[in-house]
């Protein structure tokens, strides 16, 4: 077996032996049944009273997230009153022994005490597989402090290691890895999601620059919390030159798609192509971009659809930018009338139907031009303009339609429809079968 192994392993049998000396003493086991009576009658108190206290809690009005963590110490009552009963009878044995034989009792009151209060306080996260590691993990932090073997079991970590040439491997230096490159990473995330909500609130900036800044001032933070807790941990960054280039290589090749979707995403914010709010249409989908990603660029349609699409294809793709430069768009109903119609009445006509609705702009008044002398009928074209394209081109197409409907019907001009006339020069006998 390796030394260090070796060495671990004995520093694990060396507590493990003591502690089980410890538990066979009979004031151990005299604490150990005290500390199981106050939970089972701290558990039948809080069965009956944690669903009324929760219920009151419920009611109060104010921050979700205050609202959250009361909730959630409300829902582990049977701990508090089990905190209760058990500083009680740690009292009651300090007045009659000595308080050498109330070690188990101050050290299930002290570890009850942190669990509670890691529970209650990572209900401010919200993943909870995440909320349920910190707490797990913080407690067992402060578990080996108050069993006094913090030091030996740090010993033992640090001695299970593998040597790598000159550095050296071990379960405690992975494990501080991980808690450090965490925590700054949770840091990091916090102060830039800060700073991204204060640079949105201000006014003077264009939307493009704002999702812009707001990315650089993340991948920074998330750049520099990564260096520090690398630091932090004891690692020396030289030494990870060799292995940064092989892993780049291999990344080069397998992230193709990934770093060109990064790096059309940075295109797109610098030259404002497109922007958050702007009505765009990309093939066959047709929206208005809720939010620009650093991989993808978020539209949602018109039936309530939200697609993920690529920055690559916004930068290797036809692109319609209905508001690229102002969100006026102009659009064309066509339409035929009888030919006993006056055209320039009907022109008239369409014009005012097409100014009486909402979304039709007036300072850019309709028009509307006699294109054709049909087969059989007269043909126009209806152009009109709209400021708000994100609230959809088909509805309001059909919102005109139905208004020159409702005009044509009033002044008595009909609309035809394909018919043909066959005119015979010579007559024809027609004869009824028997």
């Amino acid at each position: 077996m390796d030394p260090n192994l070796n060495t671990a392993w004995n520093s694990f049998l060396l507590f493990f032996h003591q502690a089980k000396n410890y538990l066979t003493e009979p004031w151990a086991a005299y604490q150990l049944a005290i500390i199981g009576g106050c939970y089972a009658i701290a558990w039948l108190l809080s069965f009956k009273l944690e669903p009324i206290v929760e219920a009151r809690a419920r009611t109060i009005k104010g921050n979700p997230g205050l609202l959250r963590i009361i909730v959630a110490f409300m829902r582990r009552l049977e701990w508090v009153f089990f905190l209760i009963f058990v500083y009680i009878a740690r009292e009651i044995v300090l007045l009659n022994t000595w308080p050498s034989r109330t070690f188990v009792l101050t050290a299930a009151l002290v570890l009850a005490s942190a669990w509670l209060a890691l529970v209650v306080l990572t209900r401010i996260i919200q993943n909870r597989t995440i909320a349920r590691v910190v707490a797990i993990g913080a407690f067992a932090y402060i578990a080996l402090g108050v069993l006094d073997i913090r030091g030996p079991v740090s010993e033992a970590l640090d001695n299970a290691a593998i040597n790598l040439g000159d550095f050296k491997l071990s379960i405690l230096f992975v494990l501080r890895i991980v808690f450090l490159t965490s925590l700054f990473l949770w840091l990091a995330t916090l102060f830039g999601t800060f700073f991204d909500n204060r640079i949105n609130a201000i006014s003077d900036l264009s939307p493009s620059f704002k999702v812009l800044s707001g990315k650089i001032v993340k991948v920074g933070l998330i750049v520099i919390a990564l260096v520090v807790a690398l630091t932090a941990a004891g690692l020396d960054l030289t030494t990870l030159t060799i292995f940064s280039g092989a892993v780049g290589i291999g990344l080069g090749f397998g992230l193709q798609k990934v770093v060109s979707n990064f790096i059309s995403g940075v295109i797109i914010l610098v030259d404002k192509s497109i922007k958050p709010g702007d009505t765009i249409e990309l093939g066959d989908t047709f929206g208005w971009i809720r939010e620009l990603r650093a991989r993808f660029v978020s539209v949602i349609t018109r039936d309530g659809r939200e697609y993920l699409i690529p920055n690559e294809d916004f930068i290797t793709q036809q692109v319609v930018n209905w508001s690229f430069s102002n969100k006026l768009v102009r659009l064309d109903v066509e339409f035929g009338v009888s030919y006993d119609s006056n055209p320039h009445e009907v022109a008239r006509i369409a014009i005012e139907a097409a100014k009486d609705i909402p979304r039709v702009l007036t300072h850019k008044a309709p028009v509307c031009w006699m294109t054709e002398f049909g087969a059989s009928s007269l043909d126009f074209k209806l152009r009109f303009w709209i400021g708000d394209p994100q609230e959809g081109l088909t509805n309001i197409r059909g919102q005109v339609l139905l208004a020159l409907w409702d005009a044509f019907q009033e002044n008595g001009i009909g609309i035809p429809y394909p018919h043909r006339e066959i005119i015979m020069k010579t007559p024809i006998e027609v004869k009824r079968s028997e």
